[in-house]
């Protein structure tokens, strides 16, 4: 076992608990939290590493919703309009993917442990990033996804998307965790969610898929009307959505660890559906911001948690946790600084765990030990006021411990 001692422990846990002057026992999980004093007291043979002055430990950084295969593109995709930024996805997709090989991907991951994240929920279309997760030490929930809204090719989907499922269970470890990602409710066939979801069911795999990004999205399944229509006839030579949004959303039932991803768009009635589900909502402000120029409403998340992903590069300029945060936290200006601040912290931590299905997210006995050190520029006076401060200040983590053993 080892022991880690910090300026403030910031726990994360349903109590908020903060501690001055605190201490960590861990060997792969976490042993025992408290004040300093009663930790060397408690495990007087154990030496005690000290972070440092105004350090700040805390749970490792869940991203709930990465696409990694996109990690290619800086400069190549069109924004500010999600029609317009779909139609240069479809254009440039082959190339981007061809040059996200592994090595790219893998220097990624690394951009992103330094920043603080300790697990990821990788949406993977093709495989093309798994050998990449796997040498990462960052734990991976991989949730391998399908799409394909033609009844006609439905065989040939989920053929193709049992091949890649199945090679994601080959590779299944603590630390790589096979999942399943519905596309969205506009691409993927509702024959083709039933019949993915009964395995994830059978199999008790966490789910996720894109719902409401948009409101051409909204139009298209709802009315079956708006850009997305001409974008369907010219494709698929479709004038009618394959399903209705509350259809799509009802096949989800008895689902354990299910999360949606945006929902920028959703109508109060599908949130209910949402909320009666149980599901979390991967929130990804800057993504939504630069393909959308919206933001999800915060307030109107009744009774449903949110988590934090930061999307992929290709609506996205980071994939750090720190900077979707800070992003974040200037997007959401109506809520006080200091309570959004700690509202997110927990979402990019616990809520994270949450929505994908892991024991992580806080610093209670017995959570997997996978825990961040973030080093401030000056002292705190106030404890609530650390939230804020560990957005605002920091960029790199000092450490980075996962499952116990120090990557950064």
């Amino acid at each position: 076992m080892k022991i880690l001692k910090a300026s403030w422990l910031l726990c994360l846990d349903n109590n908020s608990t903060i501690i001055e002057n605190g201490a960590i026992v861990y060997d792969n999980k976490i042993v025992d939290v408290g004040q300093v004093a009663h930790i060397k007291k408690k495990y007087p043979d154990i030496t005690i590493e000290d972070c440092g002055e105004n350090t700040v430990l805390m749970p490792g950084l869940i991203n709930s919703h990465v696409h990694l295969e996109f990690s290619a593109n800086r400069t190549t995709l069109k924004y500010g309009n999600f029609m317009a930024w779909l139609h240069s996805v479809m254009s440039h997709r082959d190339t981007l993917i061809k040059r996200a090989n592994t090595t790219l991907i893998s220097a990624r991951l690394t951009e992103m442990l330094h920043s603080g994240t300790t697990t990821i929920g990788a949406i993977s279309s093709k495989g093309l990033d798994m050998e990449a997760c796997l040498k990462s030490p960052i734990n991976t929930v991989y949730y391998t996804e399908v799409i394909g809204s033609d009844i006609g090719a439905l065989d040939t989907s989920l053929t193709d998307f049992k091949a890649r499922i199945n090679r994601a269970k080959c590779n299944q470890s603590p630390s790589f965790i096979p999942a399943i990602a519905i596309h969205s409710p506009y691409s993927t066939h509702p024959s083709l969610v039933k019949l993915v979801l009964n395995i994830a069911r059978e199999e008790n795999l966490s789910v996720t898929a894109h719902f409401m990004e948009s409101e051409e999205e909204s139009l298209w399944l709802h009315n079956d009307e708006g850009a997305f229509l001409t974008f369907f006839n010219d494709f698929l030579g479709q004038d009618k959505a394959a399903t209705k949004p509350l259809d799509f959303l009802h096949q989800f039932n008895n689902i354990k660890h299910l999360s949606f991803t945006h929902c920028v768009a959703a109508s109060p009635k599908e949130l209910g559906t949402i909320r009666e589900l149980g599901a979390t909502i991967n929130h990804c402000v800057t993504s939504n911001r630069i393909l959308n120029n919206t933001r999800l409403d915060l307030t109107k998340l009744i009774d449903i948690d949110y988590s934090i992903g930061t999307d992929g590069l290709s609506s996205n300029n980071s994939l750090s946790m720190f900077d979707e945060l800070r992003n974040a936290l200037m997007m959401h200006w109506s809520v006080n600084i200091n309570t959004l601040a700690k509202e997110l912290l927990i979402a990019a931590t616990r809520n994270g765990a949450r929505a994908l299905g892991v024991e992580k997210g806080t610093l209670t006995q017995g959570k997997d030990a996978d825990m961040i050190v973030c080093t401030l520029p000056d002292s705190i006076e106030n404890a609530e006021e650390l939230y804020t401060h560990i957005i605002l200040h920091t960029k790199r983590a000092t450490q980075v411990i996962i499952n116990g053993v120090k990557q950064v």
